[in-house]
């Protein structure tokens, strides 16, 4: 696409955090075109430097607050 961004896909349990391997629920497109993967807690610790190098941030953090209350109901 020109001039805009893709549509992000979802992430799905296959997709892994590129610093630990745990189940990425955050993709980051960086501005020089590539993409990074994390978990929560990785996305949490460089949160501030990726937000200066990132086009645009998907993040399905949500997920894991939802799926606990689920498991709560039970």
């Amino acid at each position: 696409m020109t001039g805009t961004l893709a549509p992000t896909q979802q992430l799905t349990a296959a997709d892994r955090c590129d610093r630990c391997g745990a189940q990425a629920y955050v993709r980051v497109l960086l501005n020089s075109g590539g993409e990074l993967l994390f978990c929560a807690h990785h996305m949490r610790k460089h949160d501030e430097s990726l937000r200066k190098i990132a086009s645009d941030i998907h993040d399905e953090t949500d997920k894991l607050t939802a799926s606990k209350a689920t498991a709560d109901e039970r």
